[in-house]
């Protein structure tokens, strides 16, 4: 005898319960197992790919594991360096860059910006506030990410876990499988098939953009000869996984630059703002409709709103997890309009036009 409705939705909320306060306690503890979950997950396809083509399992996870270790360990060697160097040294030249604008613009409109306007002030108060700060924002940036987790334990416990899970991955869905409710099976499965495609096509595919997007952004900056053009490319490809924050953050902070760097060499200009006009278009119109496409159903307000709930419920943890989670949950939204729309809440008291007609006889008679 199947379980009242009423009395699945009491369980099945409080397991959601149980869920948020795990995620909520222990987000810093169970980190580096999610970081391993989701890079199983990105493999995941690649693996079964390889097994296709004759490959044990096994070994086509100890093959992809050292490609994307030797991966990570070129980024690590080369590129990290570069990137903290300029960081480092573009958190330094900020409080000069923002005195040199508030100058030139004193010095360029002496009738609007003299000194005592809003602009002058605002720009006076954030240099000073930078300037007082902004090492104390540093230390504090760098000492919250040592203190979230031993940077040597999750180097250690990520590659690990996701070896793991990598190389069980078919008998973990199955036995998940096997442990859902048998009346509820076929929806539950349905609806994790959606999922995994909205959730596969916008990590992967955005993930990819992202790459590309930085790869580009920094490479066409270094190359215009922008100084910190490549903190900033990498910084814009990074947040192009939220639309158009990446360009017009990373637009934003490269003309600042630009106009600091070259102020009367406006081509040199120009060639900045090119940079990020070409980027954003051809990505736009470009690369995410063919490595995403439309059929992920995530608004930008979606994706901003569930990164400002998960972000400031459970920290970087919820950061990581927020796309995912809206993109199941976009899932589940539209299982439940399907449902609406099929009930006779939506459609209301069917009515049979020949009974409704006798009806009308009826009382004709009457009268």
């Amino acid at each position: 005898m199947p379980l009242p409705v009423a009395t699945q939705l009491r369980y099945w909320g409080i397991g959601a319960l149980a869920l948020v306060l795990v995620l909520w306690l222990l987000g810093d503890v169970i980190l580096p197992f999610v970081l391993g979950a989701g890079l199983a997950y990105l493999l995941n396809p690649i693996v079964e790919r390889l097994a296709t083509l004759g490959l044990s399992r096994v070994l086509a996870t100890t093959l992809i594991a050292i490609l994307t270790l030797g991966f990570g360990v070129l980024i690590l060697v080369f590129l990290v360096p570069v990137l903290v160097d300029q960081g480092a040294a573009l958190l330094k030249e900020v409080p000069g860059v923002l005195t040199a604008l508030l100058e030139t613009l004193q010095r360029e409109f002496p009738g609007r910006y003299g000194g005592e306007g809003p602009v002058d002030r605002a720009l006076s108060g954030l240099t000073e506030w930078l300037q007082a700060r902004g090492g104390e924002i540093a230390e504090t940036v760098f000492a919250s990410a040592r203190s979230l987790i031993s940077i040597l334990f999750m180097f250690v416990v990520v590659p690990v876990v996701a070896f793991y899970l990598l190389v069980d991955w078919p008998r973990l869905v199955a036995r998940f499988d096997r442990l859902l409710p048998r009346q509820h099976a076929p929806t539950i499965r349905r609806l994790a098939g959606e999922m995994d495609t909205a959730i596969g096509a916008f990590v992967r595919g955005m993930g990819a953009i992202c790459l590309a997007m930085a790869v580009y952004y920094g490479i066409a900056l270094t190359l215009v000869g922008l100084q910190f053009g490549l903190v900033v490319g990498v910084l814009a490809g990074l947040l192009t996984f939220i639309p158009y924050l990446g360009a017009i953050t990373g637009g934003i902070l490269a003309l600042g630059l630009a106009l600091y760097q070259f102020w009367g060499a406006w081509f040199s200009v120009a060639l900045v703002a090119a940079v990020f006009f070409a980027g954003q278009a051809i990505e736009s119109y470009a690369i995410t409709p063919r490595v995403v496409g439309r059929s992920v159903g995530l608004h930008p307000v979606a994706i901003l709103a569930a990164l400002s709930i998960f972000g400031t419920l459970f920290g970087l943890l919820g950061l990581l997890i927020a796309v995912p989670l809206a993109a199941a949950l976009a899932v589940l939204a539209r299982y439940g309009i399907d449902l609406y729309q099929q009930s006779a809440l939506y459609s209301g008291p069917l009515i049979n036009p020949h009974q409704d007609a006798s009806a009308d006889d009826t009382r004709a008679d009457d009268t």
